[in-house]
């Protein structure tokens, strides 16, 4: 709340702002203390530091006693021996008369032997024996701490101090840690976000109420006072409650849950008070707490430390914050997750985030929207079909949306070109899903020939069967940790798996092993992503999906009420249950590998003219894997036709500048992009 006077009525003139004070600089009574002690234990050091006496060898000081030549009195502490020679005896120049030496601390009887050679000697030189002081021997130590306590103190703990306000350096660890967003920063509506129409239409009555509270207290009810936001990771969860900020015109607090926990015990929960307390005064306002599992994980014993746990602390404060929320709190906490499943009860009870909001992975229509946002902020060709992008991003979350927009700008502006192109987003695509394209990596034929004898099985096989998806093309061009790649192009997304569909994808997985197998003589490591892809969806068909006839609808994976890490090794049933899962598993992946070898034979030389074909051109698209099928010619260039149409293309351009030295550098046209 402003406390600032905006009332038109008031006959009080407005006051001029004040001018900044000056800092006004004050020490405590402790930094006094410090730095007295401090000074006198530097001048108790400086003192024994200046005195002027030299140091002598033993034998040198018993000469001295043996030939009469000290005057005055002879000090003896502990094992340091200090006195002073006659004037009347000669010394080298800048000698000094006084001088100290040492000898063994072990000679109790150095004393008496020194009086009695002194005696001997005829010299009346007293002989002082100084007691030792208790602090004498540890006084370099303390001058050591203090001046490491001190150098701390200044350069570490009072920056700290000043930079977490009044509360000094402890006192920071206890404050909250969270970024706010005011309604002027806050610029992100509901127009910014596309493809999940149902969030949005749930989260509208909580910015009526930021906006009109009393509207719902007249018929008595309640606005929810947390809100659970749950999806894929990159779906929109923050995007989303910054939208409800932006639309209510509120403040934004947000806060991450693995800022609550620190190495000292209690600061979360001391954090949690502060946030909510800094809220409160703020209201209207919306919290926003970023990945609440971090924190928010059903207790109990088990890893997490038991019951002094300090994530356990922290969720009890929250629980506790919450529950002081009254109804006319303008307050709402909206908490955002990917495990939804470990979450503590206590959490997600009715009068704590009492409503839980999916927020799933876009559709066709909305991945079409989510794209048209983000492209319409950058520069696009004529030729931009958003629908068949979006057709060819299944699975795609908003995130992935929004990185192949910018890797297509990126990419066409390396190319010089003056918009972003269909061939530039699909190759954005393909990159972000699959990794990008190793053009320049050279690869023996041998290898070239088994990769293509590879990517035509895939292709071809999925081109026969009609359950499978549709092709989009197949290439034989590296591309991240692949040889070679075969993209589908889905018509729809899929929601659910039939039976028929798993068993041609299984076929679409094992036809390229099977071709190595039959046209290359040999096998080869290609496959080993195939394979792990085929016996997952086995494995899912009969663990999962109860697509097995002899284990029935029974589902054999309950990971979801696990909660202690120790029964992840347990199984949930018997030995001989394992291998009949283990049978149909198998099964599943032999039936398909039948039907595949079959449909391989029989369409050999539609694999061969295949094969050769993308030893070829490469890269082939779905219509010209249908022409090659058919037995029709393709009319496209070949690979080496565009490296030698590129290569004379440079040796003109560069007779062209030979012939032409008025051109400059600047003016020189630029060499052609590679082909793709």
């Amino acid at each position: 709340m402003s406390a600032m006077n905006n009332d038109p009525m008031s006959d009080k003139p407005p006051q001029p702002p004040r001018p900044p004070q000056p800092p006004k600089y004050t020490r405590s009574l402790l930094g006094w203390v410090v730095i007295i002690a401090l000074g006198l234990l530097l001048a108790v050091v400086l003192t024994g530091q200046l005195d002027s006496r030299e140091k002598i060898s033993l034998t040198e000081f018993w000469i001295y006693v043996d030939n009469n030549q000290l005057a005055g009195q002879i000090e003896i502490e502990q094992n340091k021996v200090k006195g002073q020679v006659k004037d009347s005896v000669p010394l080298a120049k800048g000698k000094s008369r006084a001088f100290y030496t040492y000898f063994e601390e072990q000679n109790q009887n150095f004393g008496a032997e020194l009086q009695a050679r002194l005696k001997q000697a005829g010299s009346d030189v007293q002989v002082n024996i100084v007691p030792r002081s208790w602090w004498s021997g540890i006084l370099p130590q303390l001058l050591v701490m203090a001046v490491v306590i001190l150098v701390l103190w200044i350069f570490i703990f009072r920056r700290m101090g000043a930079a977490g306000g009044g509360a000094g350096f402890l006192g920071n660890f206890g404050r909250s840690r969270h970024r706010v967003m005011t309604k002027e920063q806050s610029r992100v509506t509901f127009k910014d976000v596309a493809g999940i129409e149902e969030a949005k239409e749930e989260v509208t009555e909580l910015i009526e109420f930021l906006k009109n509270p009393k509207k719902f207290s007249r018929l008595g009810g309640r606005v929810p006072r947390g809100v659970l936001l749950v999806g894929e990771p990159g779906c929109g969860k923050t995007l989303l409650a910054k939208a409800i900020a932006g639309e209510a015109d509120v403040p934004f607090f947000s806060i991450s849950g693995s800022d609550f926990v620190e190495m000292f015990v209690g600061v979360g929960a001391s954090r949690v008070r502060d946030l909510f307390k800094q809220a409160k005064d703020s209201a209207p306002c919306i919290i926003f707490l970023d990945e609440i599992d971090a924190v928010g994980r059903k207790r109990g014993v088990g890893f997490n430390g038991g019951g002094h746990d300090e994530r356990e602390q922290t969720l009890n404060a929250i629980l506790v914050e919450m529950d002081g929320f009254d109804s006319s709190d303008q307050v709402i906490v909206i908490a955002a997750t990917n495990r939804a499943d470990v979450l503590d009860p206590a959490l997600t009870r009715p009068g704590r985030f009492d409503r839980q909001i999916n927020v799933p992975l876009p559709d066709l229509k909305g991945r079409a929207e989510i794209l048209k946002i983000y492209l319409g902020k950058v520069v696009t060709g004529p030729d931009v079909d958003l629908q068949r992008l979006a057709r060819g991003t299944p699975m795609f979350s908003g995130a992935d949306l929004e990185a192949l927009v910018n890797e297509a700008a990126i990419a066409a502006t390396m190319l010089n070109k003056d918009h972003v192109e269909q061939a530039d987003l699909e190759e954005a695509r393909d990159k972000v899903r699959w990794g990008r394209s190793r053009k320049s990596r050279v690869i023996d034929e041998s290898e070239k020939g088994i990769t293509a004898w590879h990517e035509a099985g895939h292709a071809l096989v999925q081109e026969l069967l009609p359950k499978a998806d549709p092709l989009h093309k197949v290439s034989i061009i590296p591309r991240g940790p692949m040889g070679g790649a075969t993209f589908s192009l889905p018509e729809k997304d899929r929601y659910l798996y039939t039976l028929g569909y798993c068993r041609a994808l299984l076929q679409v997985c094992l036809a390229g092993r099977l071709a190595e197998e039959l046209f290359c003589d040999d096998i080869t490591s290609g496959a080993q992503s195939d394979i792990a892809k085929a016996t997952e969806i086995a494995k899912k068909m009969v663990l999962d999906w109860g697509m097995s006839e002899k284990l029935g609808m029974v589902n054999y994976v309950n990971d979801d009420q696990r909660i202690l890490p120790m029964d992840i090794t347990g199984k949930e049933y018997s030995e001989k249950t394992a291998e009949v899962i283990d049978e149909e598993i198998r099964r599943f992946v032999d039936e398909a590998y039948t039907a595949t070898r079959e449909l391989l034979e029989t369409h050999r030389d539609a694999m061969e003219r295949l094969a050769a074909a993308l030893m070829k051109y490469e890269t082939l698209s779905a219509e010209e894997v249908k022409q090659v099928i058919d037995g029709k010619a393709l009319d496209k260039p070949t690979v080496n036709d565009l490296l030698a149409a590129e290569q004379s293309k440079t040796e003109e351009a560069s007779r062209q500048a030979a012939a032409s030295p008025e051109l400059t550098p600047a003016q020189t046209p630029p060499p052609l992009p590679e082909p793709g």
